[in-house]
C-alpha cells in the first residue's frame, strides 16, 4: 500500500487524554470479557467476515483469536516473507502479530505495539500459549512508536488509525520506522463523507 501524505486527515480538536482513556476502557473489556457482546464484531466470527484464511490461525492461541477486534485484513495485501521484520501498530490481543510471526519465522521478528495494558497482557500470554518466541509486545502510543528508524520491512495495522485524532503523525511514525522500500499493509475504516465537527468531538463515537 502506498500513502499520499497530502491526503492524510488533519489533527482533530479533541481531548487526547480523555479519548485514550475511553479507548483503553473499551478494549480492556474486549480483552477481559471477549464473549460479552459489543457494538462491533469480534473473535473468530470476525476473522471469517474479513477473510482470514484458516491456515493462518493454526497454532495461534484462542486467547488472541477471541479478543480480535480489527476492521479489516492487512494480510489481504500479501503474505509476509520469511526473515522480514514487522511492526504491528495497535496489536491488541495479538492475533495479527502472531500470524505475522509465524509467516516470517524462523529468522524474522515482530514487534507489537499497543497502549492498553490488558490487551498487552493477553497478547503476551497468547504468544506463550502458541509457542511463538519471535514476537515482542511493547506498551506505547502509536504517535510515538518505540522502534528505531528504518527497522521494519513491513508495518501492519488493523483498525487503529481511525482511533487517533492525529493521523498525520501516526502515518509519519509508520514511515519513520520503515526501511527504504518497505511497505504498509493496513486494514481500517474509510468514510466517503466529511464527518461533522460536532461529531468529531463526541468521545463515544470514537471508541468503536
Amino acid at each position: 500500500m502506498t500513502a499520499n501524505r497530502s491526503r492524510v486527515a488533519q489533527p482533530v480538536d479533541v481531548d487526547t487524554e480523555t479519548l485514550r482513556n475511553a479507548i483503553k476502557g473499551e478494549y480492556k473489556e474486549v480483552a477481559e470479557h471477549p464473549g460479552k457482546g459489543f457494538h462491533f464484531h469480534t473473535g473468530r466470527r470476525l476473522t471469517k467476515i474479513v477473510g482470514y484464511q484458516d491456515g493462518w490461525l493454526k497454532g495461534v492461541s484462542e486467547l488472541a483469536i477471541e479478543s480480535f477486534a480489527g476492521t479489516g485484513n492487512p494480510f489481504a495485501m500479501g503474505e509476509l516473507a520469511v526473515g522480514e521484520r514487522v511492526v504491528d501498530v495497535g496489536s491488541g490481543g495479538g492475533i495479527d502479530s502472531l500470524i505475522a510471526a509465524r509467516m516470517v519465522a524462523p529468522t524474522g521478528e515482530v514487534v507489537g505495539i499497543d497502549m492498553t495494558p490488558a490487551m498487552l497482557e493477553k497478547a503476551r500470554a497468547a504468544a506463550t500459549a502458541s509457542g511463538i518466541d519471535n514476537v515482542e509486545f511493547r506498551e506505547a502510543y502509536m504517535e510515538a512508536l518505540p522502534v528505531p528508524d528504518g527497522w521494519a520491512d513491513v508495518v501492519i495495522s488493523n483498525g487503529v488509525l481511525n482511533l487517533t485524532p492525529d493521523k498525520q503523525k501516526v502515518v509519519g511514525e509508520m514511515f519513520r520506522v520503515l526501511r527504504s522500500g518497505g511497505r504498509l499493509q493496513i486494514g481500517d475504516i474509510l468514510v466517503n463523507r466529511e464527518v461533522p465537527e460536532g461529531a468529531k468531538k463526541q468521545i463515544g463515537l470514537w471508541t468503536g
